[in-house]
């Protein structure tokens, strides 16, 4: 049973805490690209912080504070410029590096005093990978951002997802490397929603965990398999620190504050080998899920991701582990503890925590455990799509994990796999 102490220590993400102190060593992914074609200026709220996220006329994005420093007007009214964010009230003209490059009035009246040249607003670094805006919050150097080899795969449709779940982040990371809430949650659960009477899903009959240089790994076997199948052999990933990786997606549990979480989901659908090559055009489409019924207080549970957040939020808006009775299933999620309450000591300490690139030639197509490595890589018949128990729903069924996929995206989606 977790105290009292250690709770606040994994829930708490605000830039004293020590869980704060850990996660500001990582970029976080915070918005899609494609989002600054409708609106250039965004509000961002990550880890306590209020932020102003911004792509200015050049391309260059930023990551400001919420509110100038001349009279705490709100940024997220601001406008671009060829370089940098005005400040709507007065003016006050502010690059991606937190520098003042103008002040209308005072460069006029007072040119001589340099005002300007004294005056900073708080930033933080930018960058772009994958089509998704990445941030940084901590100290200097940045590291690098993983290069995962699932960004450069070649052959597929790829598409963003985001949603707001109101709970702490960390429950959303436990379920990460929790195998058995699959059989439960997506499959049983499921049948009951559809109230299709059916049976039970097959049962796990043996879990493992091990930890890697990137996270953890989980290895499951289900009744009807055995240790030779690739959810053992290989199993699925826990990607440190805050992100779940399935082998053809990516969902990250980003920190809004101590109670709110942005999911954020990165997925890559082979098309069939008879549609090769596919190369998607533009940037990546992006989209936001909801995560209840319009105009209502009911969750949404039709989709996998949905069913996620109903479990999540269902544990309290921050979850009271000092009232848990946990149980042999649940040693992923005690590893999953003890690591980060051991990295979190040695940032403390002055170290450098887990899983942090620096090296530019070992971050070149990083590779992650995929259990269905050649089906992605190598790809495979639209039929044997249809028989495959993953691919075949997205197909047939249209994306499995969020409701409200835009028809657009849906469209595009069809076209690239050939669906009439």
């Amino acid at each position: 049973m977790l105290s009292h102490a250690d709770n606040r220590k994994l829930t708490q993400v605000g830039a004293g805490t020590p869980m704060g102190a850990l996660l500001r060593r990582y970029w976080m992914p915070v918005a899609a690209v494609d989002a600054f074609d409708a609106e250039s200026v965004r509000p961002v709220r990550l880890m306590g912080e209020d932020l102003v996220l911004y792509r200015d006329r050049a391309g260059t994005f930023g990551l400001v504070d919420r509110h100038c420093p001349h009279r705490r007007a709100d940024m997220a009214h601001g406008f671009v410029e060829d370089c940098g964010l005005r400040c709507h009230y007065h003016g006050w003209l502010f690059d991606e590096t937190g520098r003042c490059l103008s002040q209308p009035y005072e460069d006029i009246a007072h040119p001589e005093a340099k005002f300007k040249d004294k005056i900073r607003i708080p930033s933080y670094p930018v960058e772009i990978k994958a089509d998704l805006v990445w941030a940084y919050l901590g100290p200097d150097p940045p590291p690098l951002i993983p290069d995962w080899e699932v960004f450069h795969w070649e052959n597929g449709f790829r598409q963003i997802v985001f949603a707001e779940v109101p709970c702490n982040w960390f429950q959303c990371q436990e379920n990460s490397i929790d195998p058995v809430h699959f059989e439960w949650l997506h499959l049983n659960w499921s049948e009951r929603l559809r109230e299709t009477g059916g049976g039970y899903s097959p049962r796990h009959l043996k879990l493992g965990f091990e930890e890697f240089a990137y996270g953890h790994v989980y290895r499951r076997v289900r009744e009807g398999t055995d240790e030779t199948h690739p959810l053992w052999r290989i199993g699925r990933v826990c990607l440190w620190p805050n992100a779940l990786f399935t082998g053809t997606h990516f969902e990250w549990r980003v920190p809004i504050d101590d109670e709110n979480t942005l999911s954020v989901t990165w997925s890559y659908a082979k098309v069939p080998k008879d549609r090769e090559p596919y190369v998607q055009q533009g940037t990546i489409p992006s989209w936001r899920g909801p995560v209840r019924e319009p105009g209502s207080e009911r969750w949404i549970t039709t989709h996998v991701m949905n069913q996620d957040f109903v479990a999540w939020a269902g544990q309290g808006t921050v979850a009271d582990r000092t009232a848990e009775q946990l149980a042999s299933s649940d040693e992923g999620v005690l590893m999953l503890r003890k690591r980060f309450l051991e990295e979190m000591d040695r940032v403390e300490r002055g170290g450098e925590p887990k899983a942090l690139m620096r090296d530019r030639e070992e971050n070149r197509r990083v590779r992650l455990p995929v259990a269905d490595r050649k089906a992605v890589e190598e790809g495979i018949s639209r039929e044997d799509m249809l028989r495959h128990p993953f691919m075949r729903s997205f197909l047939v069924d249209g994306y499995p994990f969020q409701q409200g996929q835009p028809s657009a995206v849906r469209r595009d989606y069809e076209q690239a796999m050939g669906i009439a």
